[in-house]
């Protein structure tokens, strides 16, 4: 799939270049232009597929699939102000809730329980698992980076966007009671293994309680 993606990393946009016939599948909403291009929206996966992924992933419900008459062009954007990173996926990866932004149609999408204290970005304790061959791009609030692992880190668990299968992972508290209730470090994520995890520069739930703080209060 030909693409180009501009205005990185604060307010990026990916550029899809269709052939005749091929097709893209992207959250609802993504659409910012497109020319040559039928518009469907379809529960992926079905009712229980759509559910999952709207109740546990946090994602929609609805997915929209472009498919190309001719020589198609799309441009797709996330809601937020952010980056966007394509991965050319061949096997499984597992990413933060609200990551995905748009890849082949033979990637399939669906959710994993991550433990009981997995707080990602704090949209949750599901990842979303995203299995197949083909193009996928995922979205962040803040620049995303890739980090190359072989052996062990430790990630704040509101910067993770995604990570590879093949690294083992662990939830836990940044230190003892003190430093995790004084130190401004809540929960982190301690990976081990060989493989790749992207991190985003910035947290959605730091930039909400700094913005909250700007607020004037009710005297």
């Amino acid at each position: 799939m030909e693409y180009r993606i501009v205005g990185r990393p604060s307010y990026s946009l990916v550029e899809l270049k269709l052939k005749n016939g091929e097709e893209v599948v992207a959250e609802t909403g993504a659409m910012v232009y497109m020319k040559n291009v039928e518009l469907k929206t379809e529960m992926k996966g079905g009712l229980l597929g759509g559910l999952k992924r709207s109740l546990l992933g946090g994602e929609s419900l609805f997915l929209n699939r472009f498919v190309s008459k001719g020589d198609g062009l799309i441009g797709l954007a996330p809601p937020y102000q952010g980056d966007i990173v394509h991965l050319s996926l061949n096997g499984r990866i597992f990413a933060q809730s609200g990551a995905f932004l748009a890849s082949s149609p033979d990637v399939s999408i669906d959710t994993k329980w991550g433990g009981a204290k997995t707080f990602f970005s704090g949209e949750g304790i599901f990842l979303l698992k995203l299995e197949g061959s083909g193009d996928l791009f995922l979205s962040s609030f803040g620049s995303i980076e890739e980090i190359e692992v072989d052996g062990t880190l430790r990630v704040d668990t509101g910067h993770i966007v995604a990570f590879e299968d093949s690294l083992s992972f662990r939830v836990t508290k940044a230190g003892g009671l003190k430093a995790t209730l004084l130190s401004g470090e809540g929960l982190v994520v301690d990976f081990s293994g060989s493989g790749r995890v992207w991190i985003q520069t910035r947290s959605v739930a730091d930039y909400v309680g700094w913005l909250s703080s700007l607020l004037p209060t009710k005297g």
